[in-house]
């Protein structure tokens, strides 16, 4: 359903995209190629946070387990996309890649968590992290481990896109991880909702691969990320995104370590950062890092789940 839906809906918003004039604006920063790109109709996210909503709810309807914990996703996924749309209208109606000020974002993205936080703990779900079989008991510190979380990957998704194709790729692989994960608990809500943002980023592929039709934007980028955490947190294996998640990780890593290690020492550990962009200047044409980043996500998923079950 969310596929067949994103495949009627995204074309027309495209077009609507081009006869607006409503383009992406390319970072100064960026690879000096990716001018190209600028114009290229962007907010896609918008497209496929609306049909994974529908899904998300009809479904569960029908099949009768539709809970806090769907609705509490889908929430997640709308708040952290409409900061994502706030901030990609700023970039566009203002015809410049900065948007909305961190501490706006962040505080959209803390009131998230506590919303989540919330309805977390109405359903009596623990407050505790699972490791290896283990149960870590946090107390109160687990509402601020929850916030890190939401906040953390939300942010580690929207770095990670930066070239066609790469964050609706790994999304797919993570949110496919979370979905067996969900099926074996019998979490069918959970599960409806992981295969709905997979149907519905397969399809987004097709229009988002290299060279690509359309971008995600903040909207679509902020709004996986907050959903991938939210979701680890329901299935109650919060850790494993660590490890299913391994390619957002990695490129938030490159970001942090180039940063501090330029204000340290004046120079820099990679050509440029996120780490995608250092292949790129490597060489690597945006294909070959597509397909070797998904496949090390695809292992890394594979191997959490084989742990976990």
């Amino acid at each position: 359903m969310s596929l067949i839906l994103t495949v009627v809906f995204l074309p027309v918003f495209i077009n609507y995209a081009h006869r607006k004039k409503q383009g992406q604006m390319i970072r100064e920063e960026g690879p000096k190629w990716h001018e190209k790109k600028s114009g290229t109709p962007t907010m896609g996210g918008f497209v496929f946070n609306f049909v994974i909503l529908i899904t998300g709810i009809i479904v569960p309807l029908v099949y009768k387990c539709l809970n806090p914990s769907v609705l509490v996703l889908d929430f997640i996924l709308i708040l952290y996309g409409f900061l994502g749309f706030w901030d990609d209208s700023i970039k566009l109606w203002k015809k410049q890649n900065e948007g909305l000020k961190p501490w706006q974002k962040l505080a959209g993205q803390i009131l998230g968590g506590i919303v989540f936080l919330a309805v977390y703990y109405f359903e009596g779900f623990p407050f505790s992290i699972s490791f290896f079989g283990h149960e870590i008991h946090l107390g109160f510190l687990y509402a601020l481990f929850v916030m890190f979380w939401l906040v953390g990957f939300s942010n580690a998704v929207n770095l990670t896109d930066g070239i066609d194709g790469l964050v609706a790729g790994q999304s797919i692989i993570a949110f496919g991880a979370y979905a067996v994960i969900a099926w074996a608990q019998d979490q069918f809500g959970v599960l409806i909702f992981c295969v709905a943002v997979m149907g519905a980023l397969v399809a987004f592929l097709f229009f988002n691969h290299k060279p690509a039709k359309i971008f995600m934007g903040d909207m679509g980028s902020l709004a996986l990320g907050g959903a991938l955490a939210a979701v680890s947190i329901l299935v109650h294996h919060e850790l494993s995104l660590l490890v299913i998640g391994i390619i957002f990780v990695i490129e938030t890593a490159s970001v942090i370590l180039q940063v501090t290690f330029f204000r340290l020492t004046g120079k820099r550990i990679f050509k440029m950062s996120p780490i995608h962009h250092h292949f790129e200047m490597c060489g690597w044409n945006e294909w070959q890092i597509d397909i070797v980043f998904w496949i090390v996500g695809l292992i890394a998923a594979a191997i959490s789940v084989m742990v976990i079950l």
